[in-house]
């Protein structure tokens, strides 16, 4: 199971973002995250150009807005409803959180870039996170916690 996020750069001024999961936090002190992108996406080089990106964490209702971000070759702000964070990445409307970060480092991993980022603002709404889990979304409101739920 993983979280799902969009990540989103900006391309002069057009907005510009892929989904991915392969993303964590790396520590609180400074706030910092990571994220991996395979360097033969689309929007690789725009990422790789930046120093400011923003990471959507995906509420349980942006499934289908996922998926565009998670395809090819298209518009994937188009309809959508986003702004301009404060730091100068685009934010999407009616994520379950917002990180506006600063790139710091860039270390080459096999087929992927992972960028080390430091968190510049952050923002927590009352949505419900999406995951991915056994190939398709979920809610974590679904989600048991408790160790009785622990398979061993």
């Amino acid at each position: 199971m993983t979280g799902v996020t969009i990540v989103t750069v900006m391309d002069g001024d057009t907005p510009r973002g892929l989904a991915v999961n392969a993303f964590m936090s790396l520590t609180l002190e400074p706030p910092q995250v990571m994220v991996a992108v395979q360097r033969t996406a689309g929007t690789y080089p725009i990422f790789f150009a930046n120093d400011r990106i923003a990471i959507n964490i995906a509420s349980d209702h942006q499934g289908d807005i996922v998926r565009t971000f998670a395809s090819k070759g298209i518009d994937k702000f188009a309809g959508l409803a986003w702004h301009l964070g404060e730091h100068g990445a685009p934010l999407l409307d009616g994520s379950a959180a917002h990180l506006e970060c600063f790139i710091q480092e860039r270390i080459q991993a096999s087929s992927h870039t992972v960028f080390i980022a430091r968190i510049l603002r952050a923002e927590a709404f009352a949505q419900i996170p999406l995951v991915y889990t056994r190939g398709q979304f979920a809610s974590a409101a679904r989600l048991e916690v408790g160790e009785d739920h622990i398979q061993r």
